[in-house]
């Protein structure tokens, strides 16, 4: 009945001829931090500078209403580390908000990497910095204060919710609460998020194999799922290359669902060719009134450049696939490569309504 009457709504709304209206949002995937990155960031001082890292893309995340990042490290203070067991300096965080992220996700693979202590101090360093994160608690009533998370867009209720696979395998104790994949836990979710107001729902997974440039079928399952449950935008990360996109239509609900597999990486001093970057999903939530009538899905390519070695000051940088202008000479063979092998597999694989935009 829930379903008819949204549909009447929907069609009521057509007939009134009232205007349509969207909301933007901006995902990236897994932004991280390996040792040379750090170093990288380090000057002469002692101080920590990651300003340069994301000049380049401040623009698309400022025109978005909503940007998102998954933050695939914790910030468990010094002695600083890179993989496998991350520990990031506060300033790169830091970095992400000032650049203009509004949200951080921190359930993933890595969270527990230093452990309870590392979970707790990145809850309370993203707190004090006053940017918003979701994934990772330092307990369960922290979790309930804030999740489901629904963020006011434009006077658009939207949630935000986030699960990850697995922690690699260290537990889960003292008290902490991780955001885990679990069907039954995102069902409950979903629907509290609805009771709550959410007009829309997006799903955040840290799913998937490494590595794997297409989707499992335990992917392809989850997003069934998540289609049956009403959600209206899935963004996937973990496998460190980009997946394709699709958009399909849920036809019991009357609106077009999109789904992005694996946004790759988005910053990171990873080397093989697929991993050397990731896309910027660019989802815009087409609402009738209060009732979302549709999401499209787009796109585009970002490469990181690696700073010259020796050149001590020059950092990791975000580049737009549009900006190659912008690359340096020595970085253009794997620029190139990558740009060209990921577009060949999004133009082999996403649905026909999803685009690469400039």
């Amino acid at each position: 009945m829930p379903h008819l009457l949204s549909i009447l709504l929907f069609s009521f709304l057509q007939l009134a001829g009232i205007a349509d209206e969207e909301v933007t949002l901006v995902f990236v995937g897994d932004a991280m931090q390996h040792k040379p990155q750090i170093v990288a960031a380090t000057r002469n001082d002692g101080t920590l500078d990651y300003s340069q890292c994301f000049s380049m893309i401040e623009s698309d995340l400022a025109s978005a209403d909503f940007a998102v990042a998954n933050l695939e490290v914790p910030l468990a203070g010094k002695p600083y580390s890179g993989y496998p067991v991350f520990s990031a300096p506060d300033e790169f965080a830091r970095q992400l908000g000032t650049s203009g992220f509004d949200l951080l996700l921190t359930a993933n693979n890595h969270c527990l990497d230093r452990g309870s202590r590392g979970v707790k101090r990145t809850v309370q360093v993203l707190r004090e910095m006053g940017t918003p994160s979701i994934g990772t608690y330092a307990s369960a009533a922290q979790r309930d204060s804030v999740m489901p998370f629904i963020a006011d867009i434009d006077g658009k209720r939207i949630a935000i919710l986030t699960y990850t696979y697995g922690t690699n395998g260290m537990p889960i104790k003292d008290g902490i609460v991780i955001d885990l994949l679990d069907r039954d836990t995102m069902r409950r979710d979903i629907a509290l998020a609805r009771r709550r107001g959410a007009q829309a729902v997006c799903v955040c997974l840290h799913w998937g194999v490494e590595y794997q440039r297409t989707p499992s079928k335990e992917q392809q399952s989850l997003a069934d799922f998540l289609f049956a449950e009403g959600v209206d935008l899935i963004i996937g990360s973990h496998p460190h290359v980009v997946q394709p996109f699709e958009v399909r239509h849920n036809a019991s609900r009357g609106k077009d669902v999109a789904v992005a597999y694996s946004l790759g990486n988005f910053i990171s001093n990873q080397n093989d060719i697929d991993s050397r970057g990731g896309a910027m999903a660019v989802a815009k939530i087409k609402f009738r009134g209060d009732t979302v009538c549709g999401t499209t899905l787009d796109y585009k390519l970002l490469f990181c450049q690696k700073p010259l070695r020796g050149n001590r000051g020059d950092n990791y940088t975000v580049i737009p696939a549009s900006l190659r202008d912008s690359v340096r000479t020595d970085q253009l063979p794997d620029f190139d490569r990558f740009i060209s092998r990921t577009r060949s597999l999004l133009d082999k694989h996403n649905s026909h309504n999803t685009k690469e935009l400039q």
